[in-house]
Formats: structure tokens, C-alpha cells, sequence
């Protein structure tokens, strides 16, 4: 076989493999193509079997709802068909009633003309029996002018004159009863209520001063603090506005200023400065305003825990800052904010006694002083510019009243502004409560004492009350009564012209007379 048979089989067997191939794919391609058309009728065949499935069911559910609906509105219908029938059935009641007592109204009103024509009888016959009265009456009157010599008209005037002073005597002896007893009432009530204000609050006694103490460990510190030349000093002086006295006194460097608020920026400053140990002019100053800032910090805290202690809500936030700085000022040596503390707290004792408004009285009481600690000092008493402080912030007009009035600066207008004014002077004149040095007020005391047992027929005096009060015992039978008013209107007199006294003295003059005699 030659080479050239050999590549012509092999051709005729590929040409014949190419046939049998494209014979072979061709009767499995037909055999996909009947497959995929067979599985395409099945799917159609399922999903119309579904459809027919859904539509019923749907369409069964529509029947239920259909029918549910149906059974609400024919029982929606009922119910109101049922209420319509009650309805008619109240309308035929109340029909019925009205028409009963339109009857009983009617059957009344022939009862009442029966009544009025026997009315009208019976006036008629009261008529003719008054007439005959009139007459005998008259007869009657005609008879006593006779026998008494005055006309009825002169005698009912006489009668009436002598009513009218009759009455007249016994209605002023029970306006006196009455004007003496309500005096007696008021006094003991108002004492009661005093009283009770007083021993509901405890405070402390005042002890404030205008000058600081800063202590140090050694004098070593003072020569630091002055710098060289007292520029450290001077730096610090002009910065607080606090003078600093560095003197002799062992271990302690004197801060001197009539400012609190100052007075506490520098001790505060200075004991920084003393624990860095870096004291020069340009860190003064620094730490001075560090300083500055904490202290109004801190003023504001304590007039917020202040409004809070006492439950008062709404208060604008420049009139709390104004409360904590009463924390570092001072009157007559009180303490401002626990002054207006305790006036507070009066006031709310006191107005609860008296059936007022607590919370509106604790409130004009806190901030009756709010006008001596503004920032810029015009020239108002402090009353006038603390009321026009709170009108300013919105305050109720009764709480701006109160507190221009608790000087008498303006009229009080409402009840809540002589129980400021009272409060108010009950804490600043309470022992203890202001600062007063021991000797003069000793020598304050005997001074008192003195000038009354300068009269003659004094037999003893007593200086009590803090020396609010002078008790002056005289002898019964060199001083009368009347003497003993005059005497008491002498030594009040005396006192306010000779001695200089805070508040006001009281003086009572005492004069007993004793009888005794014995059974044997």
C-alpha cells in the first residue's frame, strides 16, 4: 500500500467521522429541543394549576370578608335601631310625664283662683275692719293729746331723741369694749407670732471683719512677697485693690480692704502665689485673674445652692450672682447673706402664721438687701435700688414693694411688706446678731441705768433685752400714777437726745403699792 492509499483512507474515514458527528449532534440537539419544549408545557401546565389555586382561594376570602362586613353592618344597623327605639321610648316617657304635670299644673291653678277669690274677700273684709281700727285709733290719739297737753307728732319726737341717746351711749361704750379688746388681741397676736417666728429659727451670731489674716510658715516668705524694691507688693496692691501689710507680726501678713470680695482674691492670689513659689509682678497678675474668675464662679454657686436651699424657682440669673455676693459683704458686722437667709426664713414662718403667700414672702425676703451689692454703687438708698433691681429682672410688683418699703423708702402696698420690714428688723436686732464691742456696749448699759436713777423717787433700774428695753422700779409713795407716765415720756426723751443706740429702747416704768394687814 502506498503512502498515497494510506492518507486517502484516512481522509474518507474523517470525512465519514465529520458526517457520523454532525449526525449525532443534530439528533441530540432535536432530543434537548423536545425535552426543553416538554418541560416549558409542564411549567405552563403548573403555574396556570397555581393561578386556578390563588384565584380560588382569593376569591374565597373575598366571600368571607364579603359576608363579615356584611354581618357588621346588619349588627351596626340593630344597635342603632335599638338606640332609636330607647330614644322614642324616653321621648314618649318624658311626653307622658309633661302631659301629668301640665294636668296637676292646671288642676292648681283652679285651686289657686278658688284661693284668690277667698283672698279677695277676706282683704276686702280686713279693709272695712282697718278702716274701723283707723278710726278708733284716732279717737284714741285725740283723747291722750287731750289729757297729755303735746300732739302725737311731738310726742314720737321726743320718744325718738330720747331712743336715739340711748343708743348712741350704749354704742359708743361697745365701740370702746371693742376697740380696747381688739388692741389686746392684736398686741398678744402679733407677739405670739414674733415669737414663734424667733423660736423657729436658729442662727449664728455675726462675726465679720475688714481685715484677713494670711499666715505663713516663716518671715522668710515676707521678704519674697515684697520683691525687690516692693515691686512684688505693689504688683499685688494694684491688682486686688487690697492694701498688704507686712509688719512685725510674727508668721502673718495683714490684708486690709473694706471689700470682701477683694479681700478673698487676695488671700486666695497670695497663697497660690506662696505655694508655686514663683512671686514676680507679671505672675501676680496672672494669678490674680485665675482668681478673679473662680471667686465669680464660686459666687454663682453659692447664690444657685442658696435659691435651692430655700425652694425658690424662677429667679433670673444676674439676681442669683447678686445673692452669692451677699455671701462676701456685710452690715454692721451680719453676715448679708445669712442676714437675708434668716429674713427669709422669718418671713415664710410669719406669712404662714398669718395665712399669706410663704413662698412670695421667703422670696421678698431673701432679696430685700439685693440693693447694696450691685456692681456700680449710684447714689439710691439701698431699698430704692434693690426694688428697682427686681423690677428690672421681672419680679412680682408685690416683692418690688416689699423691698423698697422695708426702709419706709415708698408706700407699702400689700400685706407681704410690713412682714419684711418686721422680719428684717427682728434679725438685725436680735443679741448677737450685729457686732458690738464688749466695753461700749457694758458702758451702753450702765449709761442707761445711770440716767434714769437720776430721778428723783427711782428706786432701781434694770437694762435688759440687750439693752432694748429699761425697767424702771420707782417708790409708790413719792410717785403717783400720773407722775410715772411722765416720768416714762422723760427718760424715752432723754435717751434720744443724749445717747446714740442702735434700734429703739423701750421704757416701761414700774410702780406697785402693797397693803397688808394681819388677823390676830
Amino acid at each position: 500500500m502506498t503512502i498515497l492509499q494510506t492518507i486517502l483512507y484516512v481522509l474518507l474515514g474523517l470525512a465519514a467521522g465529520v458526517v457520523i458527528g454532525r449526525f449525532l449532534l443534530r439528533k441530540l440537539l432535536k432530543n434537548q429541543e423536545v425535552g426543553a419544549q416538554n418541560k416549558a408545557k409542564k411549567i405552563l401546565k403548573d403555574a396556570e394549576t397555581s393561578a386556578e389555586i390563588l384565584r380560588k382561594d382569593k376569591l374565597l376570602e373575598a366571600k368571607e370578608k364579603f359576608l363579615q362586613m356584611k354581618a357588621d353592618h346588619e349588627q351596626e344597623i340593630n344597635n342603632k335601631n335599638n338606640a332609636i327605639n330607647q330614644r322614642e321610648n324616653s321621648v314618649k316617657q318624658k311626653e307622658q310625664s309633661i302631659n301629668q304635670k301640665l294636668d296637676n299644673l292646671s288642676r292648681k291653678e283652679q285651686d289657686l283662683d278658688g284661693v284668690k277669690a277667698n283672698l279677695e274677700k277676706q282683704i276686702e273684709l280686713m279693709k272695712s275692719k282697718q278702716e274701723e281700727v283707723d278710726a278708733l285709733k284716732n279717737q284714741h290719739i285725740q283723747q291722750m293729746e287731750t289729757i297729755a297737753g303735746l300732739s302725737a307728732e311731738d310726742a314720737k319726737n321726743q320718744l325718738i331723741d330720747s331712743l336715739r341717746e340711748e343708743a348712741r351711749t350704749q354704742a359708743m361704750i361697745q365701740i370702746k369694749d371693742i376697740v380696747d379688746e381688739a388692741k389686746l388681741t392684736a398686741s398678744k397676736e402679733a407677739k405670739k407670732v414674733v415669737i414663734q417666728t424667733i423660736q423657729r429659727t436658729a442662727t449664728e451670731s455675726a462675726i465679720e471683719n475688714t481685715v484677713s489674716i494670711f499666715n505663713i510658715e516663716n518671715d522668710e516668705i515676707k521678704g519674697r512677697v515684697i520683691g525687690r524694691e516692693g515691686r512684688n507688693i505693689r504688683a499685688l496692691e494694684a491688682a486686688t485693690g487690697i492694701e498688704i501689710i507686712v509688719d512685725d507680726t510674727p508668721e502673718a501678713i495683714i490684708l486690709s480692704g473694706f471689700d470682701p470680695v477683694r479681700r478673698e482674691i487676695a488671700r486666695l492670689a497670695l497663697h497660690r502665689l506662696v505655694t508655686d513659689g514663683r512671686i514676680h509682678p507679671a505672675r501676680i497678675e496672672e494669678v490674680v485673674a485665675k482668681t478673679k474668675k473662680q471667686i465669680e464662679d464660686e459666687i454663682v454657686e453659692i447664690g444657685e445652692r442658696t435659691v435651692i436651699d430655700l425652694g425658690i424657682h424662677g429667679l433670673h440669673p444676674e439676681l442669683i450672682r447678686m445673692v452669692g455676693r451677699m455671701r462676701y459683704r456685710s452690715s454692721y458686722g451680719q453676715n448679708l447673706l445669712q442676714h437675708s437667709r434668716e429674713v427669709a426664713n422669718f418671713c415664710a414662718t410669719m406669712a404662714a402664721e398669718l395665712g399669706l403667700n410663704v413662698k412670695m414672702a421667703k422670696r421678698a425676703g431673701l432679696l430685700h438687701d439685693i440693693g447694696k451689692v450691685p456692681d456700680d454703687n449710684p447714689e439710691l438708698p439701698h431699698a430704692i435700688l434693690g426694688m428697682q433691681l427686681a423690677e428690672k429682672y421681672k419680679e412680682h410688683p408685690e416683692v418690688c414693694n416689699a423691698i423698697g418699703a422695708h426702709h419706709d423708702e415708698v408706700e407699702m402696698t400689700s400685706m407681704i411688706s410690713p412682714i419684711i420690714q418686721a422680719c428684717d428688723a427682728i434679725s438685725g436686732a436680735r443679741p448677737g446678731a450685729r457686732r458690738e464691742v464688749v466695753e461700749s456696749y457694758i458702758r451702753r448699759l450702765k449709761e442707761l441705768e445711770a440716767l434714769a436713777l437720776s430721778y428723783p423717787g427711782v428706786e432701781k433700774t434694770f437694762a435688759i433685752q440687750a439693752g432694748r428695753e429699761l425697767r424702771v422700779v420707782v417708790e409708790s409713795e413719792r410717785i403717783t400714777d400720773a407722775a410715772a407716765e411722765i416720768l416714762a415720756a422723760d427718760i424715752s426723751n432723754r435717751i434720744q437726745t443724749e445717747m446714740t443706740y442702735p434700734g429703739q429702747i423701750k421704757v416701761t416704768v414700774i410702780r406697785e403699792t402693797r397693803s397688808v394687814s394681819y388677823a390676830k
